[in-house]
């Protein structure tokens, strides 16, 4: 199996303060929500998206003083991918890639909005998903 990186490209980058109330002495607890979609197009099977999302948003129950949402795609170019092992390997080698990348545009997002940045932790590759533990990856095709 080959594969190359060919783009990434910030579908969204959002950041929005929470006017709550805290203490001086608050400490809140960050939880980041991580998403993934991996899709191919029909027309040219070697043609990979894979879509890697964070979110951190503010609820009632566990209220944070922002909210912060980034969704990056990378598009990737792979040749001899033909089992589902294969695939689960390709998911597993473009998220490694991606990752890095969504790490540094939060860190800016929120440093560039006034506030300590935050830092998404390291993450190895294959744990940050359940799907890269032993599940196939899903794929889905575009028309």
């Amino acid at each position: 199996m080959k594969y190359a990186l060919r783009q990434i490209l910030a579908e969204e980058l959002t950041y929005t303060m929470n006017r709550i109330k805290m203490d001086k002495n608050t400490k809140f607890e960050i939880k980041p929500q991580f998403s993934r979609t991996v899709r191919r197009v029909q027309e040219n099977d070697k043609l990979w998206f894979l879509t890697l999302e964070v979110k951190v948003e503010s609820t009632e129950e566990s209220p944070k003083p922002f909210n912060v949402k980034a969704r990056l795609v990378g598009i990737f170019e792979a040749e001899d991918v033909e089992t589902d092992l294969d695939k689960q390997d390709l998911v597993i080698n473009m998220t490694e890639v991606v990752y890095p990348y969504l790490r540094a545009a939060v860190s800016a997002l929120t440093a560039n909005s006034f506030i300590n940045p935050l830092m998404l932790p390291v993450i190895p590759a294959g744990t940050m998903f359940p799907e890269d533990r032993g599940e196939a990856p899903q794929t889905e095709n575009l028309n």
